[in-house]
Order: C-alpha cells, then structure tokens, then sequence
C-alpha cells in the first residue's frame, strides 16, 4: 500500500480522535460541572495517552506523539478538574 496514502489515513484518524474530546474539555470548562464524569476513567484514559505518547516518540512517529500530546492536555484539563470536585466532596 501507499506509504503516504497510509500516513494521510493515520494523520487525518489522529486529528478527528484529538478533535473529539475539545467539545467535552469546553463543557467542562464552561459548566465546572464533572460529576457524570468517571474519575477512574480519565485516570487511566490520561496514563494510556501518556504511554501512547511514549510510544510514539520511540517509534518516532509524529501523528501517534502529536495526537496523544494534544488528547493529552485536553484530558489533563478534565481529570485536574474532576480530582478537583471529588477533593471539593471530601472536605464538605
């Protein structure tokens, strides 16, 4: 197979599954609101992106490396604000 046509496939896939979660990381930021929002599962959901992430720099493949460094960040965000509101639960 085309070794461009499959690099286009995989940039173009990183992009859309990078873009996806910017309209979650919105709401939050908006809305303050987490609670619907599993804290095990952004805890592991932002490790996985970590080691994809490591991944790709050892592989040297930059749409696995940028992708999961822009999920990654928008993933930080989320989980940040959901250990936020569960510290926020404990104290009251």
């Amino acid at each position: 197979m085309n070794a461009g046509l499959i690099e286009a496939v995989g940039a173009v896939a990183a992009v859309l599954t990078t873009l996806s979660f910017l309209p979650q990381t919105v709401r939050v930021l908006r809305t303050r609101d987490t609670a619907a929002i599993s804290l095990t599962m952004y805890a592991m959901f932002t490790l996985g992106l970590c080691l994809w992430g490591i991944y790709g720099v050892l592989t040297r493949q930059w749409p696995v490396i940028l992708a999961n460094l822009f999920t990654l960040a928008f993933a930080l965000i989320i989980l940040g604000m959901k250990i936020r509101e569960v510290l926020s639960r404990k104290s009251d």
